[in-house]
């Protein structure tokens, strides 16, 4: 893979991941957004405003200053502040606009450069693959926790149960063909 069809890609699982969120985001009624298990779990408000401080310091001025800013307040991410569902959105996409706004400024030929987070060198590449991890991370924790709030009606984001026999079939009675796996789950979303 060349390094400007590893940005394609990339950017297009940030996009998967980011509709996976959404997608649960959207199932829960708005009083269940900020529920927590127990005091040590996080509630989905709470793992969103993580992911945007996450996001926020990384992301802004990628190529040029640590990616763990001295404005970041990382703890203050865990208090859950964000009460209703407009916060939480506003948080979600400024963070995920910051992070493509940076991705979409690089070329394949900065790849191999060094970043910074918390001092510690990553290439571009690195530094990418480490976020990319992270934020799918959190975002199966969202999954996680609406599924368990929404029980029985819950949506799938992938193949529901007892339908992979189905889709297989249904997969494997096309010719081979060479596509980005996530392009049947974020129809209408490729260009952000």
């Amino acid at each position: 893979m060349d390094n400007q069809n590893y940005l394609d890609s990339v950017r297009q699982q940030f996009l998967y991941y980011k509709s996976l969120g959404i997608k649960t985001i959207n199932q829960l009624p708005d009083d269940k957004l900020t529920w927590q298990f127990n005091e040590e779990s996080n509630s989905v408000a709470t793992i969103v405003k993580h992911m945007w401080g996450n996001m926020m310091s990384r992301w802004t001025d990628f190529l040029n200053s640590d990616g763990e800013k001295e404005w970041r307040k990382r703890d203050a991410e865990f208090e859950n502040d964000l009460n209703t569902r407009e916060e939480i959105l506003v948080k979600w996409e400024e963070g995920w606009n910051c992070l493509f706004s940076a991705l979409d400024a690089l070329g394949a030929e900065d790849l191999d450069k060094i970043v910074y987070i918390r001092n510690q060198g990553h290439t571009v590449t690195e530094a990418i693959n480490r976020q990319l991890c992270h934020y799918s991370y959190h975002i199966g924790q969202i999954a996680f926790v609406g599924k368990i709030i929404i029980g029985d009606a819950w949506q799938s984001l992938s193949i529901p149960r007892s339908r992979s026999e189905d889709y297989n079939k249904q997969k494997f009675s096309k010719d081979k063909s060479r596509e980005h796996f996530t392009n049947e789950f974020l129809p209408g979303e490729q260009s952000e």
